[in-house]
């Protein structure tokens, strides 16, 4: 193993309620050279939960040695600067456990060799650093399924706190109207509404799909597209991003929500894009923040010599 500073590669992982995906990650340009998955069906211990992501990063990894550790996209709530999980309502397996730790062992790495962070701040740091934000000195990220995720950057990093920042950086349980955001833009508001105007559960992608020759899907998007915009004017933009990236599945039905969305934000000095790195962001955006964290502490050490 080479010495983390000067190490080449990260393995990274996009850990969701349903699958795992590692890659290995060149951090020069953030390139994903190598990609493993699996699903988590049937992984229902810790130790079966490390197992998995040791062979994954292993399959992704291949021949390479030149790695200096793995840094995690992880579901919260979780505890990023333990790497232990808080989740209880899925990955419960997971709860309380060192994952950090044992990983580590299961690579004969040192702890600090890991890293962890919020996957919605990986999406978004993904698309800054190599996605459709590049370069952008403020940006938000939104990802939108069955839950919203959000996160918040500037020059780079994801920020929590701060002008125009909700509690946290996170939207889904921000009032609004008589719920919360996630009450407005979320699969299961856009499949109610249908359900309402047509008695049919249908998942997002069908009512996509029927939106062409379908009047009641056209409307259940449009309406989708009032209430983004609406979030993207009262809550998003008091962070004075410069762009906003929209992820997620009901990203990929953008050209029937998103023109709605814009009128309500016309003037305020940002523009809305949609995710070019789509399912591999998370894994680009890991890369980004071991990157990251480095420059800053290699700024810490400057900062203490010049004293």
């Amino acid at each position: 193993m080479e010495p983390v500073e000067s190490s080449v590669f990260v393995l990274t992982y996009d850990v969701g309620g349903s699958h795992v995906s590692a890659g290995l990650c060149r951090l020069p340009d953030l390139e994903v050279v190598n990609v493993a998955s699996a699903s988590l069906a049937g992984v229902t211990s810790f130790e079966q939960f490390v197992n998995l992501l040791y062979r994954l990063g292993s399959e992704a990894a291949g021949s390479e040695r030149n790695i200096g550790g793995a840094s995690l996209a992880v579901p919260g709530p979780f505890d990023c600067e333990a790497g232990v999980s808080m989740m209880q309502h899925k990955l419960e397996s997971l709860y309380g456990k060192d994952l950090r730790g044992a990983l580590a062992a299961r690579f004969g790495w040192a702890p600090n060799q890991l890293r962890f962070l919020n996957d919605a701040s990986a999406y978004l740091l993904g698309e800054v650093g190599a996605g459709s934000v590049k370069g952008a000195r403020r940006a938000a990220g939104l990802t939108l399924g069955t839950g919203v995720g959000s996160a918040f950057a500037v020059d780079g990093r994801c920020v929590t706190e701060g002008k125009g920042v909700p509690p946290g950086g996170e939207i889904w349980n921000f009032p609004y109207g008589d719920g919360t955001v996630e009450d407005l833009i979320s699969t299961r508001r856009l499949k109610a509404d249908y359900a309402v105007l047509t008695g049919k559960d249908e998942e997002v992608v069908a009512i996509a799909a029927a939106a062409a020759t379908d009047a009641a899907a056209r409307q259940v998007f449009e309406t989708f597209g009032l209430h983004l915009g609406q979030v993207f004017r009262d809550v998003v933009a008091p962070f004075m991003p410069d762009m906003v990236v929209i992820g997620g599945g009901i990203s990929r039905s953008a050209p029937l929500f998103l023109p709605i969305a814009e009128k309500q934000i016309v003037g305020l000095g940002f523009c809305v894009v949609t995710s070019t790195l789509l399912d591999r962001a998370p894994l680009v955006g890991a890369a980004q923040f071991w990157r990251e964290e480095f420059a800053q502490k290699n700024e810490r050490m400057l900062a203490r010599r010049e004293r």
